[in-house]
């Protein structure tokens, strides 16, 4: 098991769950302050501890056991998004593309292939993607694929 300082450092400072940075000198009994959430929604090798990351109390409270729900924030318009730690599971098991979100206009797609490029460098780094714009339908398809 890590200390609160070493999971911190890892993590940049950042709440795995809101993106939000997480003060160090805030009592770990504030709503805001630091905590150590062991994710359980990956399975660990046999033998090794859940992984932790940093998140606020608040979030990791609010998380409680269940999966956690990393939200698509609500400036961006997308359609029907997939859930982004399943996917991201998925992709770091087996590899491969899937198709994220859908939006009406390609800007909108472009848009929301940045944020989520950009997110997904923080809450998995060691995953390799890169996003693809296909159009079809009047719409515009987000896949995420892993780089290879």
């Amino acid at each position: 098991m890590s200390t609160l300082t070493e999971v911190g450092d890892r993590e940049g400072w950042r709440c795995w769950l809101c993106d939000e940075p997480v003060d160090p000198d805030r009592s770990v009994n504030d709503p805001r302050g630091p905590s150590i959430d062991a994710v359980t929604s990956a399975k660990p090798k046999k033998g090794a501890p859940a992984p932790e990351r940093l998140a606020h109390r608040a979030c990791n409270t609010r998380k409680g056991a269940v999966k956690a729900v990393v939200p698509w924030p609500s400036q961006l318009f997308v359609v029907d998004p997939a859930p982004i730690v399943e996917t991201v599971e998925r992709l770091s098991r087996k590899g491969g593309r899937e198709v994220v979100a859908r939006c009406p206009t390609r800007d909108d797609a472009e848009q929301a292939g940045e944020w989520l490029i950009d997110r997904l460098s923080r809450l998995a780094p060691e995953l390799r993607v890169a996003t693809t714009i296909q159009p079809g339908g009047g719409q515009f398809l987000l896949a995420l694929a892993t780089a290879r």
